[in-house]
């Protein structure tokens, strides 16, 4: 136990010493990856000194479902997103296995399930609506949310972005792969970044999406509103989850 014990202290002597290096030449990522591998490293100190029992001995956690990680993913963001995004997110906070080819028939699956037993579960993962009522190529949404929030108009996909922008940065995380995404993010929201290489301030991909939300909210509420009176007025309760049959999709039923 003590050979463990110095083998740890010594390499959280190390950690501490690579995260102060690492501040003074301002490198924040290299010190965030530092840091976490300090705190693992501390919890395994902790660990041996309190004498717990180690982790392979605890009970293994459930096994989360494909379907349960990408509900996980579009909570967190509160928009209609693509199912690469949704995968990252999955990945980055909730350490999601997923991958974005297991979400091809997802969709269908969810629309067949609730055809067979109507709202026979307490979720669908299902499609937003375009202008003409028809499903969306490519973008998921939950059933929960009001009609309103399920569907897309001409400035829904920008709105969206910059909603699921705000929702990665305030669960800000110093796991590497969050970072990663909030970078990618905040590239494409102006005044997002201050133009370095410099990691993105939380706070500041915020206030940069919100100012930019405030340009187009207005409109694409209003949009959205007069499209979810169309679909409630024209549609049934399947096609208002998965949408309309498109002219396309009626010929290629009759083809079979």
């Amino acid at each position: 136990m003590s050979d463990r014990l110095d083998d740890l202290e010594r390499r959280i002597d190390e950690l501490r010493a690579g995260v102060r290096k690492a501040m003074r030449v301002r490198d924040s990522a290299t010190a965030r990856v530092l840091r976490a591998e300090l705190r693992s490293t501390e919890r395994a100190w902790d660990a041996l000194v309190s004498g717990r029992q180690p982790a392979s001995k605890e009970e293994p956690p459930r096994l989360v479902t494909v379907r349960e990680q990408v509900h996980q993913g579009l909570r967190l963001l509160g928009a209609a997103a693509q199912p690469r995004l949704v995968v990252a997110v999955s990945d980055a906070f909730f350490g999601g296995t997923i991958r974005s080819s297991q979400l091809t028939s997802l969709r269908r699956d969810e629309e067949r399930s609730f055809r067979s037993s109507p709202f026979g579960r307490p979720y669908y993962l299902c499609a937003a609506l375009t202008d003409r009522l028809s499903p969306a190529r490519g973008l998921l949404t939950l059933s929960t949310w009001p009609l309103e929030r399920r569907v897309v108009g001409p400035l829904s996909l920008r709105v969206d972005f910059l909603t699921c922008a705000i929702a990665v940065a305030e669960h800000y995380s110093e796991d590497e792969r969050a970072l990663r995404l909030l970078v990618r993010m905040a590239r494409n929201i102006p005044g997002a970044t201050d133009g370095t290489l410099a990691l993105p301030d939380p706070a500041q991909v915020v206030e940069a999406a919100r100012a930019e939300l405030r340009v187009h909210a207005d409109r694409d509420t209003r949009d959205r509103a007069e499209l979810a009176e169309r679909a409630k007025a024209q549609l049934d309760d399947a096609a208002r989850l998965f949408g309309a049959a498109t002219l396309s999709t009626i010929k290629k039923e009759k083809a079979k």
